[in-house]
């Protein structure tokens, strides 16, 4: 959940930022990938338009997704307290603003029985620029680790096969015109088919994840395991290059 609403707001909130949406737009789109969502604790919580209009005024230049991990702090650059929190959550947005950054990390937000949302608790976050692959070096990265988790799934000796959602799957890979397209208008074409690539990629690790390891030896549990934490590790840079490239200079025009 958390990758998948961080992804939502950066993708939505930079599309607002850059004028391709208005805010009410972008909010919606938001919360229809996540549910309600709120900004802050109480009692100076707010809804996240409000968050968003107010960051705004505050100095609001552009979002950016972290997708880290223990080990791989992918998008983050500190302070340790937000670091520390977007590695437990998996996800963060860093928000740039004037000269400073602000931290926003999802956390499942309940109420009652049935309210189910996100709250994004701020930190305080340094404005220097993260270490993260440019959108052209993670579109590579990620075709590498797709053909080797690939092979890694489909030809491991003595395994009956795949159950058919992985195989599916893994088909659905090549069909370039499915839609499914998790950016917001205003992105490179480019931005929009390595963020495509890298939601059926990130379904390919989740369902390989739960096989059963029945009939594979520890060398092959090994070397499947190795190419889909590789894969992982590509997807989440596909992701951050993708949601970050909306600000990139359109070819041609750089000068």
């Amino acid at each position: 959940m958390s990758r998948a609403v961080a992804t939502a707001l950066v993708a939505w909130g930079n599309a607002w930022l850059t004028g391709h949406v208005g805010l009410d737009e972008a909010v919606d789109a938001v919360e229809k990938a996540g549910g309600p969502q709120i900004l802050g604790g109480e009692p100076a919580e707010v809804t996240l338009r409000r968050g968003l209009g107010d960051l705004r005024v505050g100095g609001l230049s552009a979002l950016r997704l972290a997708l880290p991990e223990p080990g791989d702090p992918l998008g983050l650059t500190g302070p340790p307290a937000f670091n520390a929190a977007a590695v437990e959550a998996g996800a963060a947005v860093v928000a740039v603003l004037d000269g400073r950054a602000m931290g926003l990390v999802p956390a499942e937000d309940r109420r009652g029985s049935s309210y189910v949302g996100v709250r994004w608790t701020p930190h305080e976050a340094s404005a220097g620029l993260p270490d993260v692959p440019s959108l052209a070096e993670a579109d590579r990265r990620l075709t590498l680790a797709m053909r080797d988790a690939t092979e890694a799934l489909l030809t491991v000796d003595d395994f009956a096969g795949v159950p058919p959602e992985i195989a599916d799957a893994l088909v659905d890979l090549r069909d370039p015109d499915r839609g499914d397209h998790p950016l917001a208008p205003g992105y490179p074409q480019r931005a929009h088919r390595v963020a495509a690539l890298a939601g059926r990629l990130s379904l390919v690790v989740d369902l390989a994840r739960q096989m059963d390891d029945r009939g594979l030896s520890s060398d092959q549990m090994t070397r499947r395991g190795e190419a889909l934490r590789l894969l992982d590790a590509a997807v989440r840079r596909a992701l951050v290059a993708a949601c970050n490239s909306a600000f990139d200079p359109v070819p041609g025009t750089e000068r």
